[in-house]
């Protein structure tokens, strides 16, 4: 060993040991899910056999495949409107400068500073009044235009030369054009980043739709997963199991998209 492997050694086994503390809490779900409840309590860190009878146990006790369907009707709902709402309002922030829209972006900014349970109730009297108290629609708007998501797009739209927008203009462009054609394709990672974070946000939100969705058959996986553990006497290993379906999602939907998530937040910074 040379005396620099010497010297990144302590580095590489500090990142080791953080990397496996990472990683246990999701191989401790994993292997959770296949034991039973009084296998969970004892720490039992090998595989089990009690996977099928686990999840026979969460469909008769729960509407899973409805509470996929709502979590998954909130989450891509919310993602598809915030990025077209909040690319938009990015793009018109940076493209459209002037002193009033920077006022204007430094309150928006002040405003992420409050509690959401401050807010919630004038949310949930304004969707009372409209009728639309347990429904996706209440779920979904309160999400739709976020601070943060509009400054990320800000700060892509930096990067991107006015000088294009210029000539697209004078070749008789329209400002919708010269976005969707010409703005949106160049920002796609960007655009990767800010639905890994609007969708995973969406998709573990609970408090609010606790709220609003007063009857269990529009629950989601998050408000399941609290009805499990509602009763006198709590299964760990159902509970186990269904924290891992509700988890695979958004696993899956970072690891297509981490790439392209990585560029698009470094590339937000600069």
């Amino acid at each position: 060993m040379t005396k620099t492997q010497a010297r990144k050694l302590p580095g590489y086994i500090f990142l080791s040991l953080t990397a496996l503390a990472s990683v246990f809490p999701l191989y401790f779900m994993v292997v959770s899910a296949t034991n039973t409840s009084r296998d969970v309590l004892n720490s039992r860190l090998l595989p089990g056999t009690a996977l099928f009878e686990n999840f026979s146990k969460l469909v008769a006790q729960q509407d899973v495949a409805s509470a996929m369907w709502y979590s998954s009707l909130n989450a891509v709902g919310t993602t598809v409107l915030a990025l077209i709402v909040c690319s938009i309002a990015g793009y018109g922030f940076e493209v459209f400068h002037s002193r009033g829209k920077d006022r204007l972006m430094a309150f928006l900014l002040l405003a992420m500073m409050i509690p959401f349970a401050a807010t919630m109730i004038p949310l949930f009297q304004m969707f009372a009044d409209f009728g639309l108290v347990n429904s996706s629609v209440a779920v979904i708007l309160p999400a739709v235009a976020t601070p943060f998501l509009v400054l990320l797009f800000r700060q892509s739209a930096r990067s991107f030369p006015h000088e294009i927008v210029e000539a697209a203009r004078l070749d008789g462009l329209g400002e919708l054009s010269i976005f969707f054609r010409i703005f949106l394709p160049t920002m796609r990672s960007t655009l990767a980043a800010a639905a890994v974070i609007t969708f995973m946000t969406a998709w573990n939100n609970f408090l609010w739709p606790k709220v609003i969705l007063v009857n269990n058959s529009y629950q989601t996986m998050p408000m399941l997963i609290s009805n499990l553990r509602a009763g006198y006497v709590t299964d760990y290993g159902v509970l186990m199991l269904a924290v891992l379906l509700a988890s695979l999602p958004t696993m899956v939907l970072f690891l297509v998209l981490q790439r392209a998530f990585a560029e698009g937040i470094t590339g937000a910074i600069k």
